[in-house]
């Protein structure tokens, strides 16, 4: 709650507009039966039509200026509810791009892209609804029995039983409903991944024929998500007909003995006439509590999941040069000694690496042992981590150290989950190692703020995005590079001839994911992205697997050429695409099993020797 009134503070002026007018709306609202009671009572027997008419045009005045109040207190409402739930996503978008990999995983992408739309919706309702409800309600429910009380006491005594146990009822249901809500949103997660599984996979679904099992596989999730909904339902209805049977019940009893004290001259007709009126008016004030009772357990509980991300610290933030890890090493890139493991903590950041001047070589300061999960086996990291899946989070690092000059260039090569995307995410810090530094310039990757670390990256990973806008701005990338910077890079990654092919030539909109593009003709636009810039470090993550032997090897000719300050790592299922590279490390789940140039390998690792043979059809 709080965190919800934390945004909705920022709007107080807007607010307090829409509560002040509903306030008076409702006020006036209460007057109009007051008034009747007036009319039938007092007015009526004097049989002067001109008292009649005037109490009939202030009903007709009380009437319109409850309607105009409650209209303009409701758009005030509905204008500081989207302001603040603007501001709510806004805060949540960047927060999701700032969480580090760790974080991403812990959350999860279908639980962060549910949190962006449906919790943030639930939030929005509630402020919307619960500004006019929230005032308009309870006045009605108090303000009909305090007027009832001044017109007759006895009747007014069973509003007075019949109130507080409805509303002990309310709150009662509402607090309740909150973990039955939580646990709907964290069905809503599942099956936005499913959805997301089938609409990114929707061509290996088709291919295989996977249909009904996807069917029943979302169904199983959706069954879920419905039985769900549908206890929280149930038991979010249940004041409903309760406090109706009891305002039917107090309903019967005014008539029955409202009519006894017509009967006996204690009461007169118009009072039981209005008591009708304000019993209505209080069923109304108590749905509408019971309403936003409702909204506010949804809402809470969707506010919780989103502060969740908000309030997480930065990921991984720079930390302090006098508490880095230092060396005296002139190469560019230095990995020294890095371990990792998915789901583990990092070395806190007083553990100091030192580096000797006399032997280059570096001290490490003992660590405590590794304590989290080891990824190295495939255990499940956490619960719908798709992340984990997608990004290849499958295999640790062990004891990983190489070192590169600048404009530099090595090969990374293994099988799949073998730790080459790893290496690369470590690199540009998307996590920390278990063990072990990493250096970039000779500085501590930990000392750098993102930007000016992610600034000297040029990147394609794997299964990179083309995003649905046109190829001069898919290049671009929101970095400012001139038309002829974008022509160039389009050329270096081989990519002009098929952009140039098209009418509107690099206005061409490219389809969501790359749709309309081939294989090919979208991993030549990312390579064209990573180049734009002119990086100091250009990473290619299986970048050219859908690129012919031709074009990869004039890219690659052109990246040796063209970008000779500009060191390069390139990760490869395919031997040619690295075997002319400065250095090459070959993987074997997270363990170096080879390391040194193509023809230093092919002497001394049997398994390069062998993946080189099988690729390149040539005989032992």
């Amino acid at each position: 709650m709080k965190f919800m009134l934390s945004y909705l503070k920022r709007y107080r002026w807007l607010v307090a507009a829409c509560m002040s007018l509903k306030l008076l709306g409702t006020i006036l609202e209460l007057l109009i039966p007051y008034v009747l009671e007036y009319m039938i009572d007092e007015v009526a027997p004097t049989k002067r039509m001109s008292l009649v008419l005037f109490w009939g045009a202030v009903m007709l005045a009380l009437a319109a200026l409850t309607r105009l109040t409650n209209v303009t207190a409701n758009r005030l409402s509905v204008k500081s509810a989207k302001s603040a739930t603007y501001e709510i996503r806004r805060d949540l978008f960047w927060h999701s791009l700032n969480l580090s990999g760790s974080q991403t995983d812990k959350f999860g992408l279908p639980s962060l892209t549910s949190r962006m739309t449906s919790d943030s919706y639930n939030v929005q309702s509630f402020l919307q609804s619960g500004q006019a409800l929230g005032v308009r309600a309870p006045i009605m429910l108090v303000g009909g029995i305090v007027i009832t009380m001044t017109m007759d006491v006895g009747l007014s005594a069973i509003l007075c039983v019949m109130a507080p146990v409805m509303l002990v009822v309310t709150v009662s249901v509402s607090l309740w409903g909150i973990p039955l809500y939580d646990r709907v949103q964290q069905s809503v997660d599942e099956i936005v991944r499913i959805m997301r599984e089938n609409i990114t996979g929707i061509r290996v679904v088709k291919a295989l024929s996977k249909e009904d099992y996807e069917r029943r596989r979302y169904g199983a999730a959706n069954e879920t998500m419905t039985r769900r909904e549908r206890k929280a339902g149930v038991v979010m209805a249940l004041p409903g007909p309760l406090m109706t049977l009891a305002l039917n019940i107090g309903l019967t009893l005014v008539v029955i003995i409202g009519a006894i004290r017509v009967n006996n001259g204690v009461t007169k007709p118009g009072v039981i006439l209005a008591f009708l009126t304000y019993f209505n008016m209080i069923l109304m004030g108590v749905m509408g509590l019971n309403r936003v009772f409702m909204m506010l357990s949804k809402a809470t509980a969707s506010a919780k999941r989103i502060e969740a991300v908000i309030v997480q610290p930065e990921g991984l933030a720079a930390i302090p040069e006098e508490q880095a890890a230092h060396t005296e090493r002139e190469e560019f890139i230095v990995f020294d000694h890095v371990s990792f493991r998915y789901g583990e903590v990092s070395g806190k950041p007083d553990d100091v690496t030192q580096t000797s001047a006399a032997s280059g070589k570096m001290k490490q300061t003992k660590r405590p042992a590794p304590t989290g999960k080891s990824a190295i086996r495939g255990e499940n990291l956490s619960s719908g981590n798709e992340s984990a899946v997608h990004e290849g989070i499958q295999m640790s690092i062990l004891e990983l150290s190489f070192a590169m000059k600048k404009g530099g260039s090595l090969g990374i090569i293994g099988a799949t989950g073998c730790g080459k995307t790893t290496v690369i995410n470590l690199l540009m810090r998307f996590y920390d190692p278990t063990e072990g530094h990493i250096f970039v310039d000779g500085k501590d990757v930990r000392t750098y703020e993102k930007d000016d670390l992610r600034r000297k990256f040029g990147v394609v990973f794997q299964n990179d995005v083309i995003f649905a806008e046109s190829l001069a701005e898919n290049i671009d990338f929101g970095r400012s590079v001139d038309e002829e910077g974008i022509r160039t890079a389009a050329a270096n990654a081989r990519a002009q001839e098929f952009i140039e092919a098209y009418d509107d030539t690099y206005q061409h909109q490219a389809a969501i994911h790359g749709a309309n593009l081939s294989g090919g003709q979208r991993q030549r636009v990312l390579i064209a992205r990573a180049l734009a810039a002119h990086p100091e470090i250009l990473v290619l993550d299986d970048a050219s697997s859908a690129l012919d032997y031709k074009t990869d090897a004039a890219l690659r000719k052109v990246i040796r050429e063209e970008y000779r300050d500009t060191t390069t790592i390139v990760v490869a299922q395919r031997i040619s695409s690295i075997m002319s590279l400065d250095d090459i490390i070959m993987l074997d789940e997270g363990d170096v099993i080879g390391h040194g140039t193509h023809e230093e390998l092919m002497a001394s690792c049997p398994k390069y020797r062998e993946i080189y043979h099988t690729q390149m059809g040539e005989g032992r």
